[in-house]
């Protein structure tokens, strides 16, 4: 059975990406952070054992960009919040486990995805918490149709995102990986 990472990207557009980081550095200097740090990711994450397809916003824009690489395929985002978007590309991807991850993760490593993916031999979700109470990956096995619920009553960027999507869920079983840190602003830039 096919394994599928989702990468959820947008086009690094100034004053379009990233802009609480660009509060603090300019808006430019945030585009083009999120433009390397998306490209060098994608470089690190490639792996036989999984196939990874973008999530592209705006979606027009995204589905025809030149910026990311053109030989992985491109789903559109589509419309609504955070956990309409998250809950699109997870029901969407080919039959399999499928993991979701942001782009503005330094931290994460092929390990990290490969450990995800295992985690849902025995769980129905996987979750990357985040130390902002966040998250920077979701997973689902998908064996059966994804909960009607998930991502229900989500307070997104908030310390509670985490605990809202777990109580979305109830009754699943759920694994959690490492904690790792995604960038907001110039002081997540510090290692």
């Amino acid at each position: 059975m096919q394994r599928t990472l989702v990468i959820m990207v947008k086009e690094p557009r100034p004053g379009r990406v990233k802009t609480r980081l660009g509060r603090d550095i300019g808006m430019v200097g945030a585009a083009w952070w999120f433009r390397h740090q998306t490209r060098a990711l994608i470089r690190r994450l490639r792996d036989p054992r999984w196939q990874i397809v973008l999530a592209v916003a705006p979606d027009r824009e995204g589905l025809t960009s030149r910026i990311w690489p053109a030989d992985l395929p491109r789903a559109a985002q589509g419309r609504g919040d955070l956990g309409d978007r998250m809950g699109r590309m997870l029901r969407g991807m080919p039959p399999g486990p499928v993991c979701l991850i942001g782009a503005d993760i330094p931290g994460i490593t092929r390990g990290h995805i490969a450990w995800a993916f295992s985690e849902l031999g025995q769980a129905e979700f996987v979750f990357g918490p985040a130390p902002d109470g966040g998250y920077w990956l979701v997973g689902a096995q998908r064996y059966r149709a994804l909960p009607t619920s998930l991502f229900r009553d989500v307070r997104w960027s908030t310390e509670t995102a985490l605990a809202d999507t777990l109580a979305s869920v109830p009754g699943c079983r759920v694994a959690l990986l490492d904690h790792l840190r995604d960038v907001d602003t110039v002081a997540d830039l510090k290692p």
